[in-house]
């Protein structure tokens, strides 16, 4: 479980977080929307402590993580999460097989001998076969996304956080990653936190939605009561977000 308590975060004198509190329950899919620019990956670096917050909790199965100055804390609880980043961020040079097994090197102590078994296994997990000595150059989008998630997976974490994951992506992609993602909710029962401008994937794959406006999180609901919310910002959200479809 994941609790977050007051949890601020700013960038000079520019507040992106505000007293955010909210917990994070074991095995849902908890998905965070709003226009760009108002803090939604930062708060999601916020939770695997890539961003120091200026104040607040952030605990982590018990484990206080937002204040504290221990690298070896960090290193323990960080192997907690698994993190698909918004460019997939997979090394050119490294194959299929590298690049999957990468986490594993520095995250276990699992024996290198056992790498290719489990680099299978997982890009299995994500309907890739036979692709480990490809290069990324070699793979369509949509394969590359399958191959960050199998790297991201490889070492099991409990945590699975997702940055814009269908950012720049076309309808048939972006309907593989949202399966993607509740798959591996399923198959793993991985509890999952998706940061989003996507409201349409937001309220078909989660089990909570939270908006998050001028650094506070304005609604935080069930899709069906979500998509109820009278508060203005949600409105507004949802109506721009259907025009936008049309």
């Amino acid at each position: 479980m994941i609790e977050i308590r007051k949890l601020n975060k700013a960038f000079g004198e520019k507040v992106i977080l505000r007293d955010i509190s909210v917990d994070i329950k074991d095995g849902e899919l908890f998905s965070v929307i709003g226009p760009s620019g108002m803090g939604k990956s930062t708060f999601i670096k916020c939770l695997i402590r890539l961003l120091k917050p200026e104040s607040g909790q952030i605990i982590v199965d018990g484990q206080d993580i937002a204040s504290t100055t221990s690298e070896f804390t960090l290193a323990k609880v960080r192997r907690s999460f698994g993190y698909l980043f918004q460019e997939g961020a997979l090394f050119d040079s490294l194959t299929v097989l590298e690049n999957v097994a990468f986490g594993l090197k520095y995250l276990t102590d699992i024996p290198r001998g056992e790498y290719p078994r489990i680099v299978k296994e997982k890009l299995a997990l994500v309907g890739l076969e036979k692709v480990e000595h490809l290069k990324p150059s070699e793979l369509s989008v949509g394969m590359k996304k399958r191959v960050s998630l199998a790297r991201s997976i490889a070492a099991e974490p409990k945590y699975m956080l997702y940055d814009e994951p269908t950012t720049g992506l076309d309808p048939i992609t972006t309907g593989m990653v949202k399966e993607l993602i509740t798959d591996m909710r399923a198959k793993l029962n991985i509890t999952s936190v998706v940061v989003t401008h996507d409201l349409n994937l937001a309220l078909e794959i989660s089990s909570r939605v939270a908006m998050l406006f001028d650094g506070e999180f304005v609604e935080v609901a069930e899709p069906a009561k979500f998509r109820k919310s009278e508060n203005a910002c949600v409105k507004e959200f949802m109506e721009i977000s259907h025009l936008s479809r049309k």
